[in-house]
C-alpha cells in the first residue's frame, strides 16, 4: 500500500476533487512529460521512429494486460471505429444481440448497417437471451451510465451454446477490472478512461484466424511491411492483428506508453481494491444521506438518480462528476482518497 500510495502522490496533483474518470481520467506525470518530448522531437525535425515504437509497445503492453498474445492486438482510434469493421463482417439479416440503453459507440454501427437485426434486452437478461440465429452479442464490460457489470461468464457460455460469436467493450473496465480478452470472439477498448491514457488510442483483441473479420479500412500501416505498401494497393497484409491497424495518433501513443507503464507497476487487483473501497464508502454515505444509488455492486461506477442536476453547482464548489440522464455519477479510480469522498457526501447533505 505504501508503494501504491508513493506512486499515485509522486504522478498526480489534482487542483480539485476528481471524480469523473468515467468520462476521462487525469493524466499521470509521466505521461505529461512524454507527450512534451513527443511533441518536441516533432518540433525539432527530428525521425518520427520513436514514435512508431511506442505503437508497438502499447500493444504488447495492453496485450500483457488483456492476456492474450500481441499479434492478436489491432491499434486504433476509437471504439466505434472498431464496431463498424465488426459490424461490416456480418451477413445481411443477421440477428446482433445487445443490452438496452449501452454506450452508443457499441451499438450504432450495428443499426447504420440498415440491414441487421439488432435486438436490445435488458443487461441483467442478456445471457438468456441468445438464441438460435444469434450472430453476434455485443456488450460493454461495465456499463457507462450507472456501473453495473455484465455477467460475462454467462454470456460466453450462451454464446458458445448457440453458435454465436461475442464483442465485449473494456471501455469502462480495463484497468481497475482484470480483462479476459482470450474469453471473448472480439474485445475493444479506449484508453483515455481507467488506462489513463490521452485520447485518441484504441485497442482490438481478435481471434487467432482474425474471425470473419476482413480489413475493409486497411490504409497502409496494416501492411506487412508498411514502408513498403505506401503506394498502390496493400500487396501483403500483415499476418497479424496488424492488418485492422488504422494509422496512429503518435503522440497518443507517446502519452499512452507511459500511462499503461504506471498501470502494469502498480498492478489491477492494487487498483481495484482501491477503487471499490471508495465506491462502498460513497454507497455507505448515501445510504445515511437516504439516498439509494443505481445497483452496481463491485464496480467504481456509481450513479445516483434524481441528483444528475447538482452537476453545475458542484463544478463551481470544485468537485467534479457527471450528469448522465439525470442520475448523478461519480467514478472512484487510483488518484481519489477517503477525503474526495467525504466531500461529495458534505456537498450532497447540504
Amino acid at each position: 500500500m505504501e508503494n501504491f500510495e508513493n506512486l499515485v502522490r509522486a504522478e498526480f496533483a489534482p487542483e480539485n476533487t476528481f471524480l469523473n474518470t468515467a468520462s476521462n481520467a487525469l493524466l499521470p506525470a509521466r505521461t505529461v512529460a512524454a507527450l512534451q518530448d513527443a511533441a518536441r522531437l516533432r518540433a525539432e525535425g527530428r525521425s518520427l521512429d520513436p514514435l512508431f515504437a511506442d505503437v508497438e509497445a502499447c500493444r504488447a503492453a495492453y496485450a500483457r494486460l488483456a492476456g492474450v498474445p500481441a499479434e492478436r492486438v489491432a491499434a486504433g482510434a476509437t471504439v466505434a471505429l472498431f464496431t463498424s469493421l465488426v459490424a461490416a463482417s456480418l451477413p445481411p439479416g443477421a440477428e446482433v444481440l445487445t443490452a438496452e440503453d449501452d454506450f452508443t459507440s457499441v451499438l450504432q454501427p450495428f443499426h447504420a448497417r440498415g440491414d441487421l437485426k439488432v435486438r436490445a434486452v435488458p443487461l441483467e437478461r442478456l445471457a438468456d437471451s441468445v438464441r438460435p440465429g444469434t450472430a453476434l452479442v455485443a456488450v460493454s464490460a461495465a456499463q457507462s451510465a450507472d456501473g453495473r457489470i455484465a455477467d460475462l461468464a454467462a454470456l460466453r457460455e450462451a454464446a458458445r451454446a448457440h453458435g454465436a460469436r461475442t464483442y465485449v467493450d473494456f471501455s469502462q473496465a480495463a484497468g481497475w477490472l482484470p480483462v479476459t480478452a482470450g474469453d471473448h470472439d472480439y474485445s475493444v477498448t479506449i484508453t483515455f478512461k481507467w488506462l489513463l491514457g490521452p485520447h485518441g488510442a484504441a485497442f482490438l483483441v481478435v481471434p487467432e484466424d482474425f474471425g470473419d473479420l476482413t480489413p475493409v479500412q486497411a490504409g497502409w500501416v496494416a501492411g506487412e511491411n508498411p514502408w513498403d505498401s505506401c503506394y498502390g494497393p496493400v500487396a501483403e497484409l500483415a499476418h497479424s492483428a496488424r492488418r485492422f491497424d488504422s494509422s496512429p495518433a503518435l503522440f497518443s501513443y507517446a502519452g499512452l506508453r507511459a500511462s499503461l507503464g504506471l498501470v502494469e507497476e502498480i498492478g489491477v487487483d492494487a487498483v481495484r481494491a482501491h477503487d471499490l473501497a471508495l465506491a462502498d464508502r460513497f454507497r455507505a454515505g448515501l445510504a445515511e444521506l437516504g439516498r439509494t444509488p443505481l445497483p452496481a455492486p463491485g464496480s467504481p461506477i456509481v450513479s445516483v438518480p434524481g441528483l444528475g442536476r447538482l452537476q453545475p453547482e458542484l463544478a463551481e464548489a470544485g468537485i467534479q462528476v457527471s450528469n448522465r440522464a439525470g442520475s448523478l455519477r461519480a467514478s472512484f479510480h487510483l488518484y481519489n482518497t477517503a477525503a474526495d469522498v467525504d466531500r461529495l457526501l458534505d456537498a450532497l447533505s447540504g
